[in-house]
């Protein structure tokens, strides 16, 4: 039962970040608005993929980084957990700003194979997206690490992030729904921002 509690905690934890606004967020919206609906689609499921990448390299990681230095455990709880409070306060901080999609720039047409192979890469090259895996993992997986872990937890991330910005590709290809995103986007930060502060703060104060 423990175990599954774990699984729901890092579930939701992957999706607050995964509803946080970055640079993921910004290739898939600029490809859905600036290209096609197909093209944000294609890119948002190289996101997903990304993330479930991250999820295994994450937990055979933290594996085995607690298994042989103990103290690590804790060093990665405390610079984590500051971490995402630090992430937390520049989006909160840039609530206001508006978002730096350019749709009236020329766009060279791609294939959906290259948009997917550019979600993809975008995911696996941003540091950020490592951090706040390995910070999540790290404050939330059991001590005994079950087996069902190592196929549920990559799906699950590769299903978050994938959906979400599936739902952001299919939202802002349409007119009227990135207008209203636009509109409301200083709240949805500043609630993803204090979000993400929150769990910055439970992890330097659960670390031991």
């Amino acid at each position: 039962m423990d175990a599954i509690w774990s699984a729901l905690a890092i579930a939701s934890a992957l999706a607050v970040g995964a509803v946080s606004p970055g640079p993921s967020f910004i290739v898939v919206a600029r490809n859905a608005i600036a290209l096609s609906r197909r093209h944000g689609l294609a890119t948002a499921c190289g996101m997903g993929l990304g993330a479930g990448t991250f999820a295994m390299l994450a937990l055979l990681g933290v594996h085995a980084v607690l298994t042989a230095v103990p103290m690590a455990f804790w060093a990665l709880k405390v610079l984590g957990g500051l971490y995402l409070l630090y992430l937390g306060f520049l989006i909160v901080r840039g609530a206001k700003a508006p978002l730096q999609v350019q749709t009236d720039s020329p766009v060279a047409m791609i294939s959906l194979r290259r948009a997917f192979v550019g979600g993809l890469l975008t995911q696996l090259s941003n540091p950020k997206t490592a951090i706040v895996f390995a910070s999540v993992f790290s404050a939330l997986l059991p001590a005994t690490i079950p087996l069902w872990f190592y196929a549920v937890l990559p799906l699950l991330a590769l299903l978050i992030d994938g959906g979400w910005y599936i739902l952001v590709a299919y939202l802002l290809s349409a007119e009227a729904p990135r207008q209203a995103y636009l509109k409301f986007k200083a709240g949805i930060d500043r609630t993803a921002g204090t979000v993400m502060g929150l769990l910055g703060l439970k992890l330097v104060l659960s670390a031991p």
